[in-house]
């Protein structure tokens, strides 16, 4: 094998995988873990090379440490961001734990960005099932003659959204009238 040619293989491997990191950088605003995914899928998908795996996994390694470097990738930003969208989106603390951890999130970063969430608000699951049964039409907003009809089916709904069974149970004992009252205060 030529040694120069394999060189010049490497680098253009290297300048193909960096500029597929700055178009997925631009586009979705990735933690480490998924640029590290996107990056090793587009390399087995698009170059096929025979290259050992440990090779490409140390070279997808150096072009996030040089993202990294250069600031266009910050996890604990993407984690503090991520957190406030499904907050505001009615996520229980559990399901955005969930979340954040199935992109590659570490523990002190998750940390970090709920106990931003908890300063903000005073109880922060509560608003999110608040939402959820504004935005499902659950509990308190549906007509009270259907309350008790579907109280399992609601409880079931709040449970799989990540809420504890005291808190949807303090949700769905709400009159609509309280339930109202305390939406306009969110």
């Amino acid at each position: 094998m030529d040694p120069i040619s394999n060189k010049k293989e490497f680098e253009d491997l290297t300048t193909n995988l960096r500029d597929l990191a700055y178009t997925y950088i631009e586009k979705y605003n990735p933690s480490k873990q998924q640029i590290k995914t996107y990056l090793l899928k587009k390399y087995l998908k698009k170059f096929q090379g025979s290259k050992v795996r440990k090779e490409i996994t140390l070279l997808i390694d150096n072009i996030v440490v040089n993202l990294e470097k250069n600031r266009l990738l910050n996890d604990s930003l993407y984690s503090d961001s991520r957190a406030r969208v499904l907050f505001r989106r009615g996520y229980s603390l559990n399901k955005i734990i969930h979340s954040l951890k199935s992109k590659g999130i570490g523990q002190e970063d998750i940390k970090l960005s709920l106990e931003k969430i908890k300063n903000e608000k005073s109880d922060p699951d509560f608003v999110s099932a608040m939402k959820i049964c504004k935005k499902r039409r659950i509990g308190p907003v549906r007509p009270e003659s259907n309350r008790e009809l579907f109280y399992k089916k609601d409880m079931g709904i709040l449970a799989r959204s990540g809420f504890s069974y005291d808190i949807s149970k303090k949700i769905l004992s709400l009159t609509q009238k309280e339930f109202y009252q305390l939406i306009k205060l969110i």
